[in-house]
């Protein structure tokens, strides 16, 4: 069914700048994302598919490893709507693990690599699953919880296997962890990766049609704890077919996927658009800004999905120069604005425009997106196909008019379906009107007078690091946990190469004055929360400054800071 265009103020200005020859709204797929792979692999059947320094994984080779995934689960009892938790960093294995769980009709849970034992905790107890499927190098995380909840099986994932038929130049060396052979398993109910494949149980006949669960990625909000979002195959569908579109990709195109697949801008971008295209995949497990200049060269990568403090790195390489970038056609991406300097670099020298977008976790990440023929930098650009956004009044939720700023409410195709379990948080994020479901963004901004949309700023105190959401009322709730901290309040900073940074001001408690230092804050912090997560520089102050109900003037002290900055 054609999505509607509502007519309020300025919902249709950026109409005047649509790209020439794409409808306003498009249909939307009703096949589930593991029949993706099996067309491209019945279309491309020795194309590559992945390639992980230089070891190249084919179609036919990555559709046949994704079905023994499928009947591995099934033979354990994975049943059709059932979790299943994918905690690895960039592999080949992940994505045969992620259409396999798709094509056993179960769900997806992926995990920030870097999380620790008590956010693995939350995200395993809350969403059900009782099967992890983990890399070697992150699965001693999972100890703790094995032994005191039980886990019905963990596939271990071990990288080196990737590389079994690697055929590289020798100028792009793995880094050892990655290198790394398999060890013994000393997890409970483990079985090694081969040992799944080898298998090569049959699945049963697939079932999954667009209205199913398939994917549950956990996001942060304001009350300090992740909440997993529901999106069905056809949510993460309408993302995929109109990215693809917009962008004018294709079949041919060779993707460089090193933003992290676990996150919703590597996993769309890097793994599930290739793979509805058929195109190929050159995929490195963390950033490494030398061997991504390298394998660019070399596979003549023509699309990067990047954040922009990796293109901010990737360009400050002192011998970038010597390097063939000619292929490189389109680079895109959110998070943060591109620094104006850099877009005009990109521009001049390469003539490759950085074509900036706007996206969440909850909305498959295509939501928003600058028409290649009229890019605004700086600019998250229009809603695109069936996409309605206005700018509202975070208090009353009414409609404003172009220039003034608000909140963002969106509604589309690629809108999750809710909160998994949380139905406060489903009452406060969507809202009705005018006959279609909006969902509250929590991000402020403003649309101009062309019906282009630009962040200004963050209704929710979301502080973004290179791409990653740190929610301050998480990191304060875990800090709290120290045993010399009386009050602290966490806010974001400006940051030259990561957009922002954490930073914490504190409260010591009276007999711990002077016996604690911002070293002992960072160091105990690393160990309870992600790296990302960390708080990067430390304040400590005599007292926090209270509003008259006594509720901490966080939005003060940030103001107070950057003005500093």
């Amino acid at each position: 069914m054609a999505a509607t265009f509502s007519t309020g103020t300025g919902a249709d200005r950026h109409f005047a700048f649509w790209p020439k020859g794409l409808p306003k709204t498009i249909a939307q797929p009703r096949n589930s994302l593991s029949s993706n792979l099996a067309c491209s692999a019945t279309r491309y059947p020795d194309r590559a598919a992945i390639v992980f320094y230089d070891a190249v994984v084919t179609y036919a080779e990555l559709h046949a490893q994704a079905d023994a995934v499928a009947g591995y689960l099934q033979n354990i009892g994975v049943q059709r709507g059932d979790r299943v938790a994918l905690f690895s960093q960039n592999c080949p294995q992940f994505v045969a693990a992620f259409y396999g769980v798709m094509r056993a009709d179960a769900v997806v849970v992926p995990i920030n690599a870097m999380s620790t034992p008590d956010e693995i905790e939350h995200y395993l107890q809350d969403s059900g699953a009782r099967v992890v499927i983990a890399a070697q190098e992150v699965s001693p995380r999972l100890a703790d919880y094995a032994a005191t909840h039980g886990l019905d099986k963990v596939i271990v994932i071990t990288y080196s296997d990737a590389l079994a038929h690697a055929s590289t130049a020798g100028d792009i060396v793995p880094p050892a962890w990655v290198l790394a052979q398999a060890e013994p398993l000393v997890l409970p109910n483990a079985v090694h990766w081969h040992a799944v494949i080898d298998a090569n149980f049959t699945p049963t006949a697939a079932r999954s049609t667009a209205d199913d669960l398939c994917l549950l990625p956990y996001t942060s909000g304001t009350t300090g704890r992740p909440k997993g979002c529901m999106h069905t195959h056809g949510s993460i569908q309408a993302a995929i077919v109109g990215s693809c579109l917009w962008r004018g990709l294709t079949s041919e195109a060779v993707a460089l996927s090193v933003a992290p697949l676990f996150h919703l801008l590597g996993m769309q971008s890097g793994m599930n658009i290739p793979i509805f295209l058929g195109a190929t995949v050159v995929m490195l497990p963390r950033w490494d800004r030398v061997a991504a200049a390298r394998l660019i060269a070399r596979h003549r990568v023509s699309v990067w999905a990047a954040l922009p403090a990796m293109v901010v790195d990737f360009f400050a390489q002192p011998d970038i120069e010597s390097h063939d970038l000619s292929s490189l056609t389109l680079l895109f991406g959110g998070g943060a604005a591109m620094p104006e300097a850099v877009a005009t670099m990109l521009a001049d020298r390469y003539g490759v425009i950085f074509n900036e977008a706007y996206g969440l976790t909850e909305t498959a990440a295509f939501l928003h997106c600058n028409p290649l023929n009229r890019n605004k930098r700086q600019c998250i650009g229009v809603p695109t196909f069936g996409v309605d956004t206005r700018v509202i009044d975070p208090a009353t939720l009414e409609e404003l008019a172009p220039g003034e700023v608000g909140e963002l409410m969106t509604s589309g195709a690629q809108v999750m379906q809710g909160y998994w379990n949380n139905e406060q948080a489903n009452l406060d994020t969507f809202i009705e009107r005018d006959g279609r479901r909006y969902m509250r963004t929590g991000d402020l901004g403003r649309v101009d007078e062309d019906g282009y949309f630009f962040m200004t700023d963050r209704l929710k105190r979301m502080i973004n690091v290179s791409g990653y959401k740190v929610w301050p009322a998480e990191v304060e709730s875990m800090l709290y946990g120290h045993p010399a901290v009386h009050e602290v309040c966490v806010i974001g900073v400006a940051d030259p190469t990561k957009g922002e940074s954490v930073h914490a001001l504190i409260v010591l408690r009276p007999e711990q004055q002077g016996r604690v230092d911002a070293a002992d804050i960072e160091a105990w912090a690393r160990e309870h929360m992600s790296a990302y997560k960390v708080p990067r520089t430390v304040t400590f102050l005599p007292a926090l400054p209270k509003s008259g109900t006594g509720k901490i003037l966080w939005r003060q002290l940030q103001e107070q800071a950057n003005a500093v900055e």
